[in-house]
């Protein structure tokens, strides 16, 4: 009787979730793409190959060839770059803290560049778990939030939803977590 209930309480879960998931269906990768459905949960971490460059108030504040990439199922990737590779004269610190059940405790940075500000538009994890130990101090920035963020030569646009830090190149197909009818994922 216990089983029986416990099927029919999963039976109904994968009907909510095949509901939620009604007009939105998963995009085919093409050639050279990735689908953020191929993303493992809980996340990977591995080095990004291209250029990564960040611009606020036309300077650029961010540019590496040694960025890491987060990848989990639904999100497009976030990017994380190396303190050496950020111009820290415009990045500063910003109170209040967030904690990631993959990676730790997040701690938050604003940017101000020749007086344009944006508060805690960038995250970085000081003391990861340690399946997450080479991002240390790296820190990820909202992509929405800057002037620009590029992967290669191309233009990253922000993931929907004004919460999640994933950046979108052509590179990846979704649909994406953020976008309408996915708050239940």
């Amino acid at each position: 009787c216990v089983r029986a209930r416990r099927e029919g309480r999963r039976e109904r879960e994968r009907e909510r979730e095949r509901e939620r998931m009604e007009g939105l269906k998963r995009v085919a990768p093409g050639a050279g793409q990735e689908s953020v459905w191929d993303y493992p949960r809980p996340p990977r971490l591995e080095p990004e190959k291209d250029r990564v460059r960040i611009l606020f108030n036309n300077v650029t504040i961010a540019d590496t060839h040694k960025a890491f990439r987060v990848l989990e199922t639904s999100h497009p990737p976030v990017y994380y770059i190396p303190p050496k590779d950020i111009k820290m004269e415009y990045v500063k610190p910003a109170p209040g803290s967030s904690f990631c059940e993959w990676k730790g405790r997040a701690s938050y940075w604003s940017v101000d560049v020749n007086g344009k500000r944006a508060d805690k538009v960038g995250w970085s994890y000081e003391q990861p778990t340690a399946s997450f130990m080479p991002l240390a101090h790296h820190i990820a920035f909202y992509c929405g939030a800057m002037d620009a963020c590029y992967v290669g030569n191309e233009k990253a646009q922000p993931q929907p939803g004004n919460f999640y830090g994933g950046w979108i190149t052509s590179k990846v197909v979704g649909p994406f977590k953020g976008e309408p009818g996915t708050l239940g994922w």
